[in-house]
């Protein structure tokens, strides 16, 4: 099917003809263009009751039908990354292009086709359920791919303020590794990041007697810092981790000693470690190689972990039952939305298409497996409410 258009039969299917849709907005994050006014459409159809959260320029959208127990939540992003240079595309990022069996597009697999899937899997559930017990929900931002200050964690105080709980949350991030169906995301590390300002006092690199090189007092504390074991992990995370990302000290000129030093750092940490004991443990380092510092903290997301119990046998099953394959849980990889939806969710997984060309230029998702996403969904919404 080398160079298809989205005119072409294939897109009688129904999962692949909306995410064409959704591919078509150019949604650059904080933008959704439309996105969410496609999928409210249908959802409102189906009898879901809408809600508009916009903040700061970012469109959320939250839909529940009914309000029963198990609630279960499908959660995902419109927002995209930017294209990069549009030169090296094969075809134009915001126009969908079948070409040899794969779907061209930015947001092809991060995360457009999962948002298409949510909504047929929920369509054709409800079809044959009509009257389904529990209740189903959407979440949709387009502020996952910026800052995501403005999304999901907005629409979650908002729920958490009048008592609105979930049970089930899928996240429709991309979690596959090698194969469709291989692996679903049962949790992520925490990113705990800060800037560190180490003072001393500028002077000419001639007369150091006269100064005080603030690189040089906080290279002995880096040192420590690197070399720490901040704990041990367990059965679901790797240790805690502490790197530096940036480092920034001097006015530029070769002869002069910089008054302070500012370090950019971050913790990716687990379970087992909690933000507030690590900041603890950082300053007691640095008061021990007597510093004067000053640390700007900022937690963009705590650690969740949901351990195997009904959404991770249930999804696992319906994967196994359309792709044959054993998912693997994994909490590898970066942060997610999920850790905002796991204070309002007791049990919260990920689970997507491939993700080896997320990000990329000339992203894309296999044509085949876009389907058998929507069928995934159906299957997890059966074993769950049917």
């Amino acid at each position: 099917m080398a160079n298809e258009t989205p005119d072409d039969a294939i897109l009688a299917n129904e999962t692949l003809a909306l995410a064409v849709e959704l591919l078509k907005r150019r949604s650059l994050t904080p933008d959704d263009a439309g996105c969410q006014d496609l999928i409210a459409a249908r959802l409102q159809k189906l009898g879901f009751h809408i809600e508009r959260h916009p903040h700061n320029g970012v469109d959320n959208l939250w839909a529940r039908k009914g309000t029963a127990s198990p609630a279960v939540c499908f959660a995902g992003h419109t927002d995209v990354v930017s294209t990069g240079p549009l030169d090296q595309w094969l075809s134009d990022p915001f126009e969908p292009t079948l070409r040899d069996g794969q779907l061209y597009a930015r947001g092809a697999a991060d995360m457009k086709t999962s948002n298409a899937a949510f909504v047929t899997a929920t369509e054709r559930f409800i079809a044959s359920h009509p009257d389904h017990p529990g209740s189903i929900a959407f979440l949709i931002t387009s502020d996952e791919e910026g800052p995501a200050t403005d999304g999901t964690v907005k629409v979650v105080e908002a729920l958490k303020a009048r008592g609105e709980t979930l049970d089930y949350c899928i996240v429709g991030e991309p979690t596959s590794a090698a194969e469709f169906g291989d692996a679903i995301k049962n949790g992520r590390r925490g990113s705990l990041s800060g800037t560190l300002r180490v003072k001393g006092v500028q002077g000419h690199i001639a007369y150091p007697h006269l100064a005080k090189n603030p690189i040089h007092l906080a290279a002995p504390a880096i040192a420590e810092l690197a070399d720490t074991m901040w704990d041990e992990g367990n059965a679901w995370f790797p240790p805690t981790t502490w790197q530096i990302s940036n480092i920034h000290g001097g006015t530029g000129a070769s002869n002069v000693i910089p008054g302070v030093v500012e370090i950019q750092f971050n913790f990716r940490f687990s379970t087992a470690s909690t933000a507030e004991g690590l900041m603890d443990a950082m300053n007691e380092i640095l008061d021990s190689h007597g510093l004067d510092y000053e640390i700007d903290w900022h937690l963009s997301g705590k650690p969740f972990l949901t351990p195997r119990g009904p959404l991770c046998d249930t999804l696992s099953e319906a994967i196994r039952e359309v792709t044959g394959l054993t998912p693997e849980l994994s909490t590898s990889g970066g942060t997610s939305d999920g850790r905002f939806i796991a204070d309002i969710c007791r049990e919260v997984v990920e689970f997507g298409p491939l993700n080896t060309s997320i990000h990329k230029i000339n992203e894309h998702i296999a044509v085949e497996n876009i389907g058998q996403l929507a069928e995934i969904y159906e299957k997890t919404l059966e074993k769950l409410l049917g």
